[in-house]
C-alpha cells in the first residue's frame, strides 16, 4: 500500500504518530518555520537565557525547546530538561517511521530537509513534512532516516550546547524506541492483527541491533529495560519510568548511570 498525501492512518493511532503534511502555517509575525536541518546546522549560544521565552525559539529552537522543558517540568539542572527533550523528539520520530512501515508497508521521507519543526509545539502540530515521498519501509531505510538522519545530528547540536552524556541520549533514544513498538503491538493485539505485532516486533529488534543502541538495555518481546537513566526522576514528583534501570527513585543524589 502505498502513502496517501495526509497519511491518513498514521492519523488514526493519534498521539506521537500523527504527522503534518504539506507547508507549514504561517504563524502571524513570526518568521517561517525552520526545517531541522536547519536546527541540527544553528550555532549553539545564539540565544542565551536573558532571551527568555520571547523568541519563540526562533534564534535557537534547541536551547528554548530545553529552556520550556526545564520551566515546564521546574526541572533542578538544565541536563533533565536536555533529557526530555531529546527523548519527546526522538519519539516523534521512531513513532513516524515505525507507525508507516508496519501500517503502509512503506515510510515518508524523513529527510531534514523536509520536516519543519516548531520548538514551541506539541504533538502533532510540532512537525511538518513539507513533501510525502515514500521509500521502503525496511529496518535499513528506517536506520538510515531515523538514527542517522536526525538521532545523531540531534545529539551532536544537543551536546555541543549542553554536558549531557552521550550514553545517556542512546539510551532514550533505545527506550524510545521499544515504547514505540509497545504501543503499536497493543494496538495490532487489540484488533487481531498478527501480521502488524509480527512487523514491529522484527522491526524493532533489527534496528536495536546498531551498535550505538543494542548495549543500552535488553528487550524480551517488547519489554525493554534500560542500563541507563533518563534523569526524570530528578522532577519534583517525577519517580522512575517503565524501563528504568532503578527499581525506585534514588533518595540521595548518586552517580547516574548516564554514560
Amino acid at each position: 500500500m502505498n502513502l496517501d498525501p495526509d497519511l491518513d492512518r498514521l492519523a488514526a493511532l493519534e498521539g506521537f504518530f500523527a504527522l503534518r503534511t504539506g507547508p507549514p502555517h504561517r504563524r502571524p509575525g513570526r518568521p517561517p518555520l525552520p526545517t531541522l536541518a536547519e536546527v541540527y546546522a544553528a550555532p549553539s549560544g545564539t540565544a542565551g537565557p536573558d532571551h527568555g521565552e520571547a523568541d519563540h525559539g526562533e534564534a535557537d529552537p534547541l536551547a528554548f525547546r530545553v529552556r520550556k522543558v526545564v520551566r515546564l517540568l521546574a526541572a533542578p539542572e538544565v541536563r533533565v530538561g536536555v533529557s526530555v527533550a531529546q527523548q519527546g523528539l526522538a519519539a516523534r520520530l521512531w513513532s513516524v517511521a515505525l507507525g508507516a512501515a508496519v501500517l503502509y508497508g512503506r515510510v515518508p521521507d524523513l529527510d531534514p530537509r523536509l520536516l519543519h519543526w516548531d520548538a514551541d509545539g506539541s504533538a502533532p502540530d510540532d512537525l511538518w513534512l513539507s513533501r510525502v515521498r515514500p521509500l521502503p519501509g525496511d529496518a535499513a531505510t528506517i536506520r538510515r532516516l531515523v538514527h542517522h538522519g536526525h538521532l545523531e545530528p540531534l545529539s551532536a547540536a544537543l551536546r555541543a550546547r549542553h554536558p549531557v552524556a552521550a550514553g545517556l541520549l542512546w539510551g532514550n533514544a533505545a527506550s524510545a524506541l521499544a515504547s514505540t513498538a509497545r504501543l503499536l503491538d497493543g494496538w495490532a493485539a487489540a484488533r487481531g492483527r498478527t501480521d502488524v505485532r509480527d512487523r514491529v516486533r522484527a522491526l524493532t529488534a533489527e534496528l536495536l541491533g546498531h551498535p550505538d543502541l543494542r548495549d543500552t538495555g535488553t528487550l524480551d518481546g517488547t519489554v525493554f529495560r534500560r542500563r541507563t537513566c533518563c534523569l526524570y526522576y530528578r522532577v519534583p514528583g517525577g519517580g522512575v519510568c517503565g524501563d528504568c534501570c532503578f527499581t525506585k527513585a534514588p533518595r540521595s543524589s548518586p552517580t547516574d548511570p548516564s554514560g
